[in-house]
C-alpha cells in the first residue's frame, strides 16, 4: 500500500480537513512505523464506515479534548457513556426497532396479565410492584448496561493497576512506535502533557479497551435478551421486570412456534423472577456482593500480561485488548474464589430451578408446547451464546447454573411432599434453603421419601450426573466426539419424588455464599473455612 492509498484512506475516514492534518501526523512518524501501517495493505485497515462509527462512539463517550481524556481517567476504571456509545451503534446497525408497536404491545400487556393469574394458583408470592416494561433493545440497554459496569468495575480496575506497572516496570515504559494520539497512529484526539505518563496512559488505555468491550458485548446481548431477567439476576431498576417483543418474536420465529405461546412463557419466566426478587429482600444483595467477592479475587498474571503487550505493535485499544481479556492473564483459581463461585453456581441453580418449577406448574395446563420450550430454556442457559461469552471475558465469571435440572427436580419434590406454600417459605432465609447435593460427597444428602403423586418415579435419574454441565462441555468443545454425553432425561417434566435433598432443618447453607450481616457466627457458614455442604 503507497502513500497516496494511505492518504487517500485518511481523507475518507477524517474527512478534507481532519484527513490533511492526520496525513502530515503520518508524515511526521518514524519510517519503521509507517512501513508497518504500509504493509498491512487495504485489508489490514479498518473500513472508513468502522472509523467513522468509532470516532462518533468517542464522541458520545465525552473523548472529545485532553481535558474529557483527563477526567474519563479520574472518573474510574469503565467509561459507561463509550461503552454505552457502541453498543447503541452495534443495536441501530442490526435494525432494531425504535418504539415498541402499539398493537403489538397491546397483545403482550394481555398476555403478562394471564400469565399473572396462572401463577397465582401456584406461587404464594404477590406480584412484583409496578409494570412489566416492554422495552425496545436501546431501552434494555440504557437499563442495564450501568448493572453490567458495577459488576465488571472490580476487574477493571485491577487490569488496568496492571497494565500501568507492567508497562511502566517491566517494559521501561515504553513499546515500539510512539503516540501521536489515542492511538499510535493518526487519530486527531491529542495526549495531554499530563498523561503522557506511561502509567497513567495505559490506565486510560486499558479503561477505553475495557469499555468498547463491555459496549461491544452489550450491543451483541441486546438482539438475544427477551426479558430483564435472562441472566438469572435483577438488573433493572423496576422490580417488575421487563420484556424485549421484539426478541421474543424473533426467538418464536427460530423455532417455529406460535408467538402467542412463546410469549406466555417467556412472560411466565420474567413474572415469576420478579415475584421471587421482590418477595425475597435479601436475594439480590447476596448475589451483588458474591459476584463482589469473586471479581475482587481475580489475579492478573502479570508474565501473561507483559507477553501480551509485547505483542501489541501499537499502542491503541485494539491492539492490547488481549492484555485486558481475563481468558489470557486472569488466575481464577484463589480459594476465596473458588468458595464464592460454588456460592454462586448454587444459588443461581436455586433460583432458575425454583422458577423452571413454578412455570411448568402454571403453564403446564396453558402451553402445548411447554417442554419443548422448557427444554430449549434449559439448554440455552447451560451452554450461553457468544454475547455471554464475552462477558465472561470481561468478568472472568459464568452467570450460568451448571446445575438447573437438579434445581428444578429438588423444588418439585419439596412441592411433592411439602406444598408450595411451605416451599415458598425456604425462601425466607438463606439458611433454609435447601441443599444441592456437593459433587464430591454423594452421601451428603439425605434421601427424601417418594412422592405419592407420582409412585412411578424411581430415583433412578439422579446418579450424581451434573447434566448443565456435561450439556454445556459438549456443545463448547470442538470435537465432541471424545466427551460422550448422557442425554438428556426425558422424564424432566414429570414430578420426580425421590429427589435428593434437605429440609429447612438440615445442617449447612444451601446457598454455601458467605454470610451476610444477619448470618454472623452462624455456625453452618459455608465460607468458613471454604467448607460446608453444596
Amino acid at each position: 500500500m503507497d502513500d497516496n492509498a494511505i492518504h487517500q484512506w485518511l481523507i475518507e475516514c477524517f474527512g478534507p480537513v481532519q484527513g490533511e492534518a492526520a496525513w502530515q501526523q503520518f508524515s511526521q512518524l518514524p519510517e519503521s512505523l509507517r512501513d508497518q501501517i504500509r504493509a498491512q495493505g487495504e485489508q489490514g485497515l479498518p473500513k472508513p464506515a468502522e472509523v467513522q462509527s468509532l470516532i462518533q462512539a468517542f464522541t458520545a463517550g465525552g473523548l472529545n479534548t485532553a481535558g474529557d481524556v483527563q477526567r474519563t481517567v479520574e472518573a474510574g476504571p469503565i467509561n459507561i457513556r463509550l461503552a454505552k456509545s457502541i453498543a447503541s451503534k452495534r443495536i441501530s446497525e442490526e435494525g432494531a426497532q425504535s418504539s415498541v408497536d402499539a398493537q403489538e404491545g397491546a397483545k403482550v400487556r394481555s398476555t403478562l396479565s394471564e400469565s399473572g393469574l396462572w401463577l397465582d394458583s401456584v406461587c404464594k408470592f404477590n406480584p412484583a410492584p409496578g409494570e412489566t416494561q416492554l422495552l425496545t433493545r436501546e431501552g434494555w440497554l440504557d437499563g442495564t448496561i450501568e448493572a453490567w459496569a458495577q459488576f465488571a468495575a472490580p476487574v477493571a480496575s485491577s487490569m488496568n493497576e496492571a497494565l500501568a506497572s507492567v508497562f511502566k516496570e517491566r517494559l521501561g515504559g515504553s513499546l515500539d512506535g510512539e503516540v501521536s494520539g489515542m492511538f499510535a497512529g493518526p487519530v486527531p484526539i491529542p495526549i495531554p502533557d499530563d498523561l503522557k505518563d506511561p502509567g497513567t496512559l495505559m490506565k486510560l488505555l486499558g479503561n477505553t479497551s475495557f469499555s468498547m468491550q463491555l459496549g461491544q458485548a452489550a450491543g451483541n446481548l441486546s438482539s438475544e435478551v427477551l426479558g430483564s431477567f435472562d441472566q438469572g439476576i435483577a438488573l433493572l431498576k423496576s422490580p417488575a421486570g421487563a420484556l424485549i417483543p421484539q426478541n421474543i418474536k424473533a426467538y418464536a420465529d427460530s423455532l417455529e412456534i406460535d408467538p402467542a405461546e412463546v410469549t406466555a412463557f417467556v412472560a411466565l419466566h420474567e413474572l415469576a423472577h420478579a415475584r421471587l426478587f421482590a418477595s425475597v429482600p435479601w436475594l439480590m444483595p447476596r448475589f451483588e456482593a458474591l459476584i463482589g467477592k469473586y471479581a475482587r479475587g481475580i489475579s492478573i498474571d502479570l508474565d501473561a500480561m507483559e507477553e501480551q503487550l509485547r505483542e501489541a505493535n501499537q499502542m491503541n485499544p485494539e491492539s492490547i485488548a488481549g492484555a485486558v481479556n481475563l481468558s489470557n492473564v486472569g488466575v481464577n483459581d484463589t480459594p476465596e474464589q473458588r468458595s464464592a463461585l460454588q456460592s454462586l453456581e448454587n444459588l443461581l441453580a436455586l433460583v432458575d430451578g425454583w422458577v423452571d418449577c413454578i412455570v411448568w406448574r402454571a403453564g403446564m395446563a396453558h402451553l402445548p408446547h411447554i417442554e419443548q420450550l422448557r427444554e430449549m430454556t434449559r439448554r440455552q442457559r447451560a451452554a450461553g451464546g457468544p454475547a455471554e461469552l464475552t462477558f465472561e471475558s470481561l468478568l472472568g465469571l459464568q452467570l450460568r447454573p451448571r446445575r438447573l435440572r437438579e434445581a428444578s427436580e429438588l423444588w418439585e419434590s419439596i412441592t411433592a411432599t411439602e406444598g408450595q406454600d411451605s416451599r415458598d417459605a425456604h425462601w425466607s432465609h438463606p439458611d433454609m434453603l435447601p441443599l444441592l447435593q456437593d459433587d464430591s460427597d454423594a452421601d451428603s444428602v439425605i434421601e427424601a421419601p417418594t412422592s405419592a403423586a407420582n409412585p412411578t418415579q424411581t430415583g433412578d435419574d439422579h446418579s450424581g450426573v451434573d447434566w448443565d454441565a456435561e450439556l454445556s462441555k459438549l456443545l463448547q468443545e470442538d470435537d465432541s466426539s471424545k466427551n460422550a454425553s448422557p442425554q438428556a432425561n426425558d422424564g424432566d417434566s414429570t414430578h420426580p419424588g425421590d429427589t435428593k435433598h434437605t429440609g429447612p432443618n438440615s445442617e449447612g447453607n444451601g446457598t454455601g455464599e458467605e454470610q451476610g450481616p444477619e448470618n454472623q457466627g452462624n455456625e453452618n457458614n459455608p465460607d468458613a473455612g471454604d467448607e460446608g455442604g453444596h
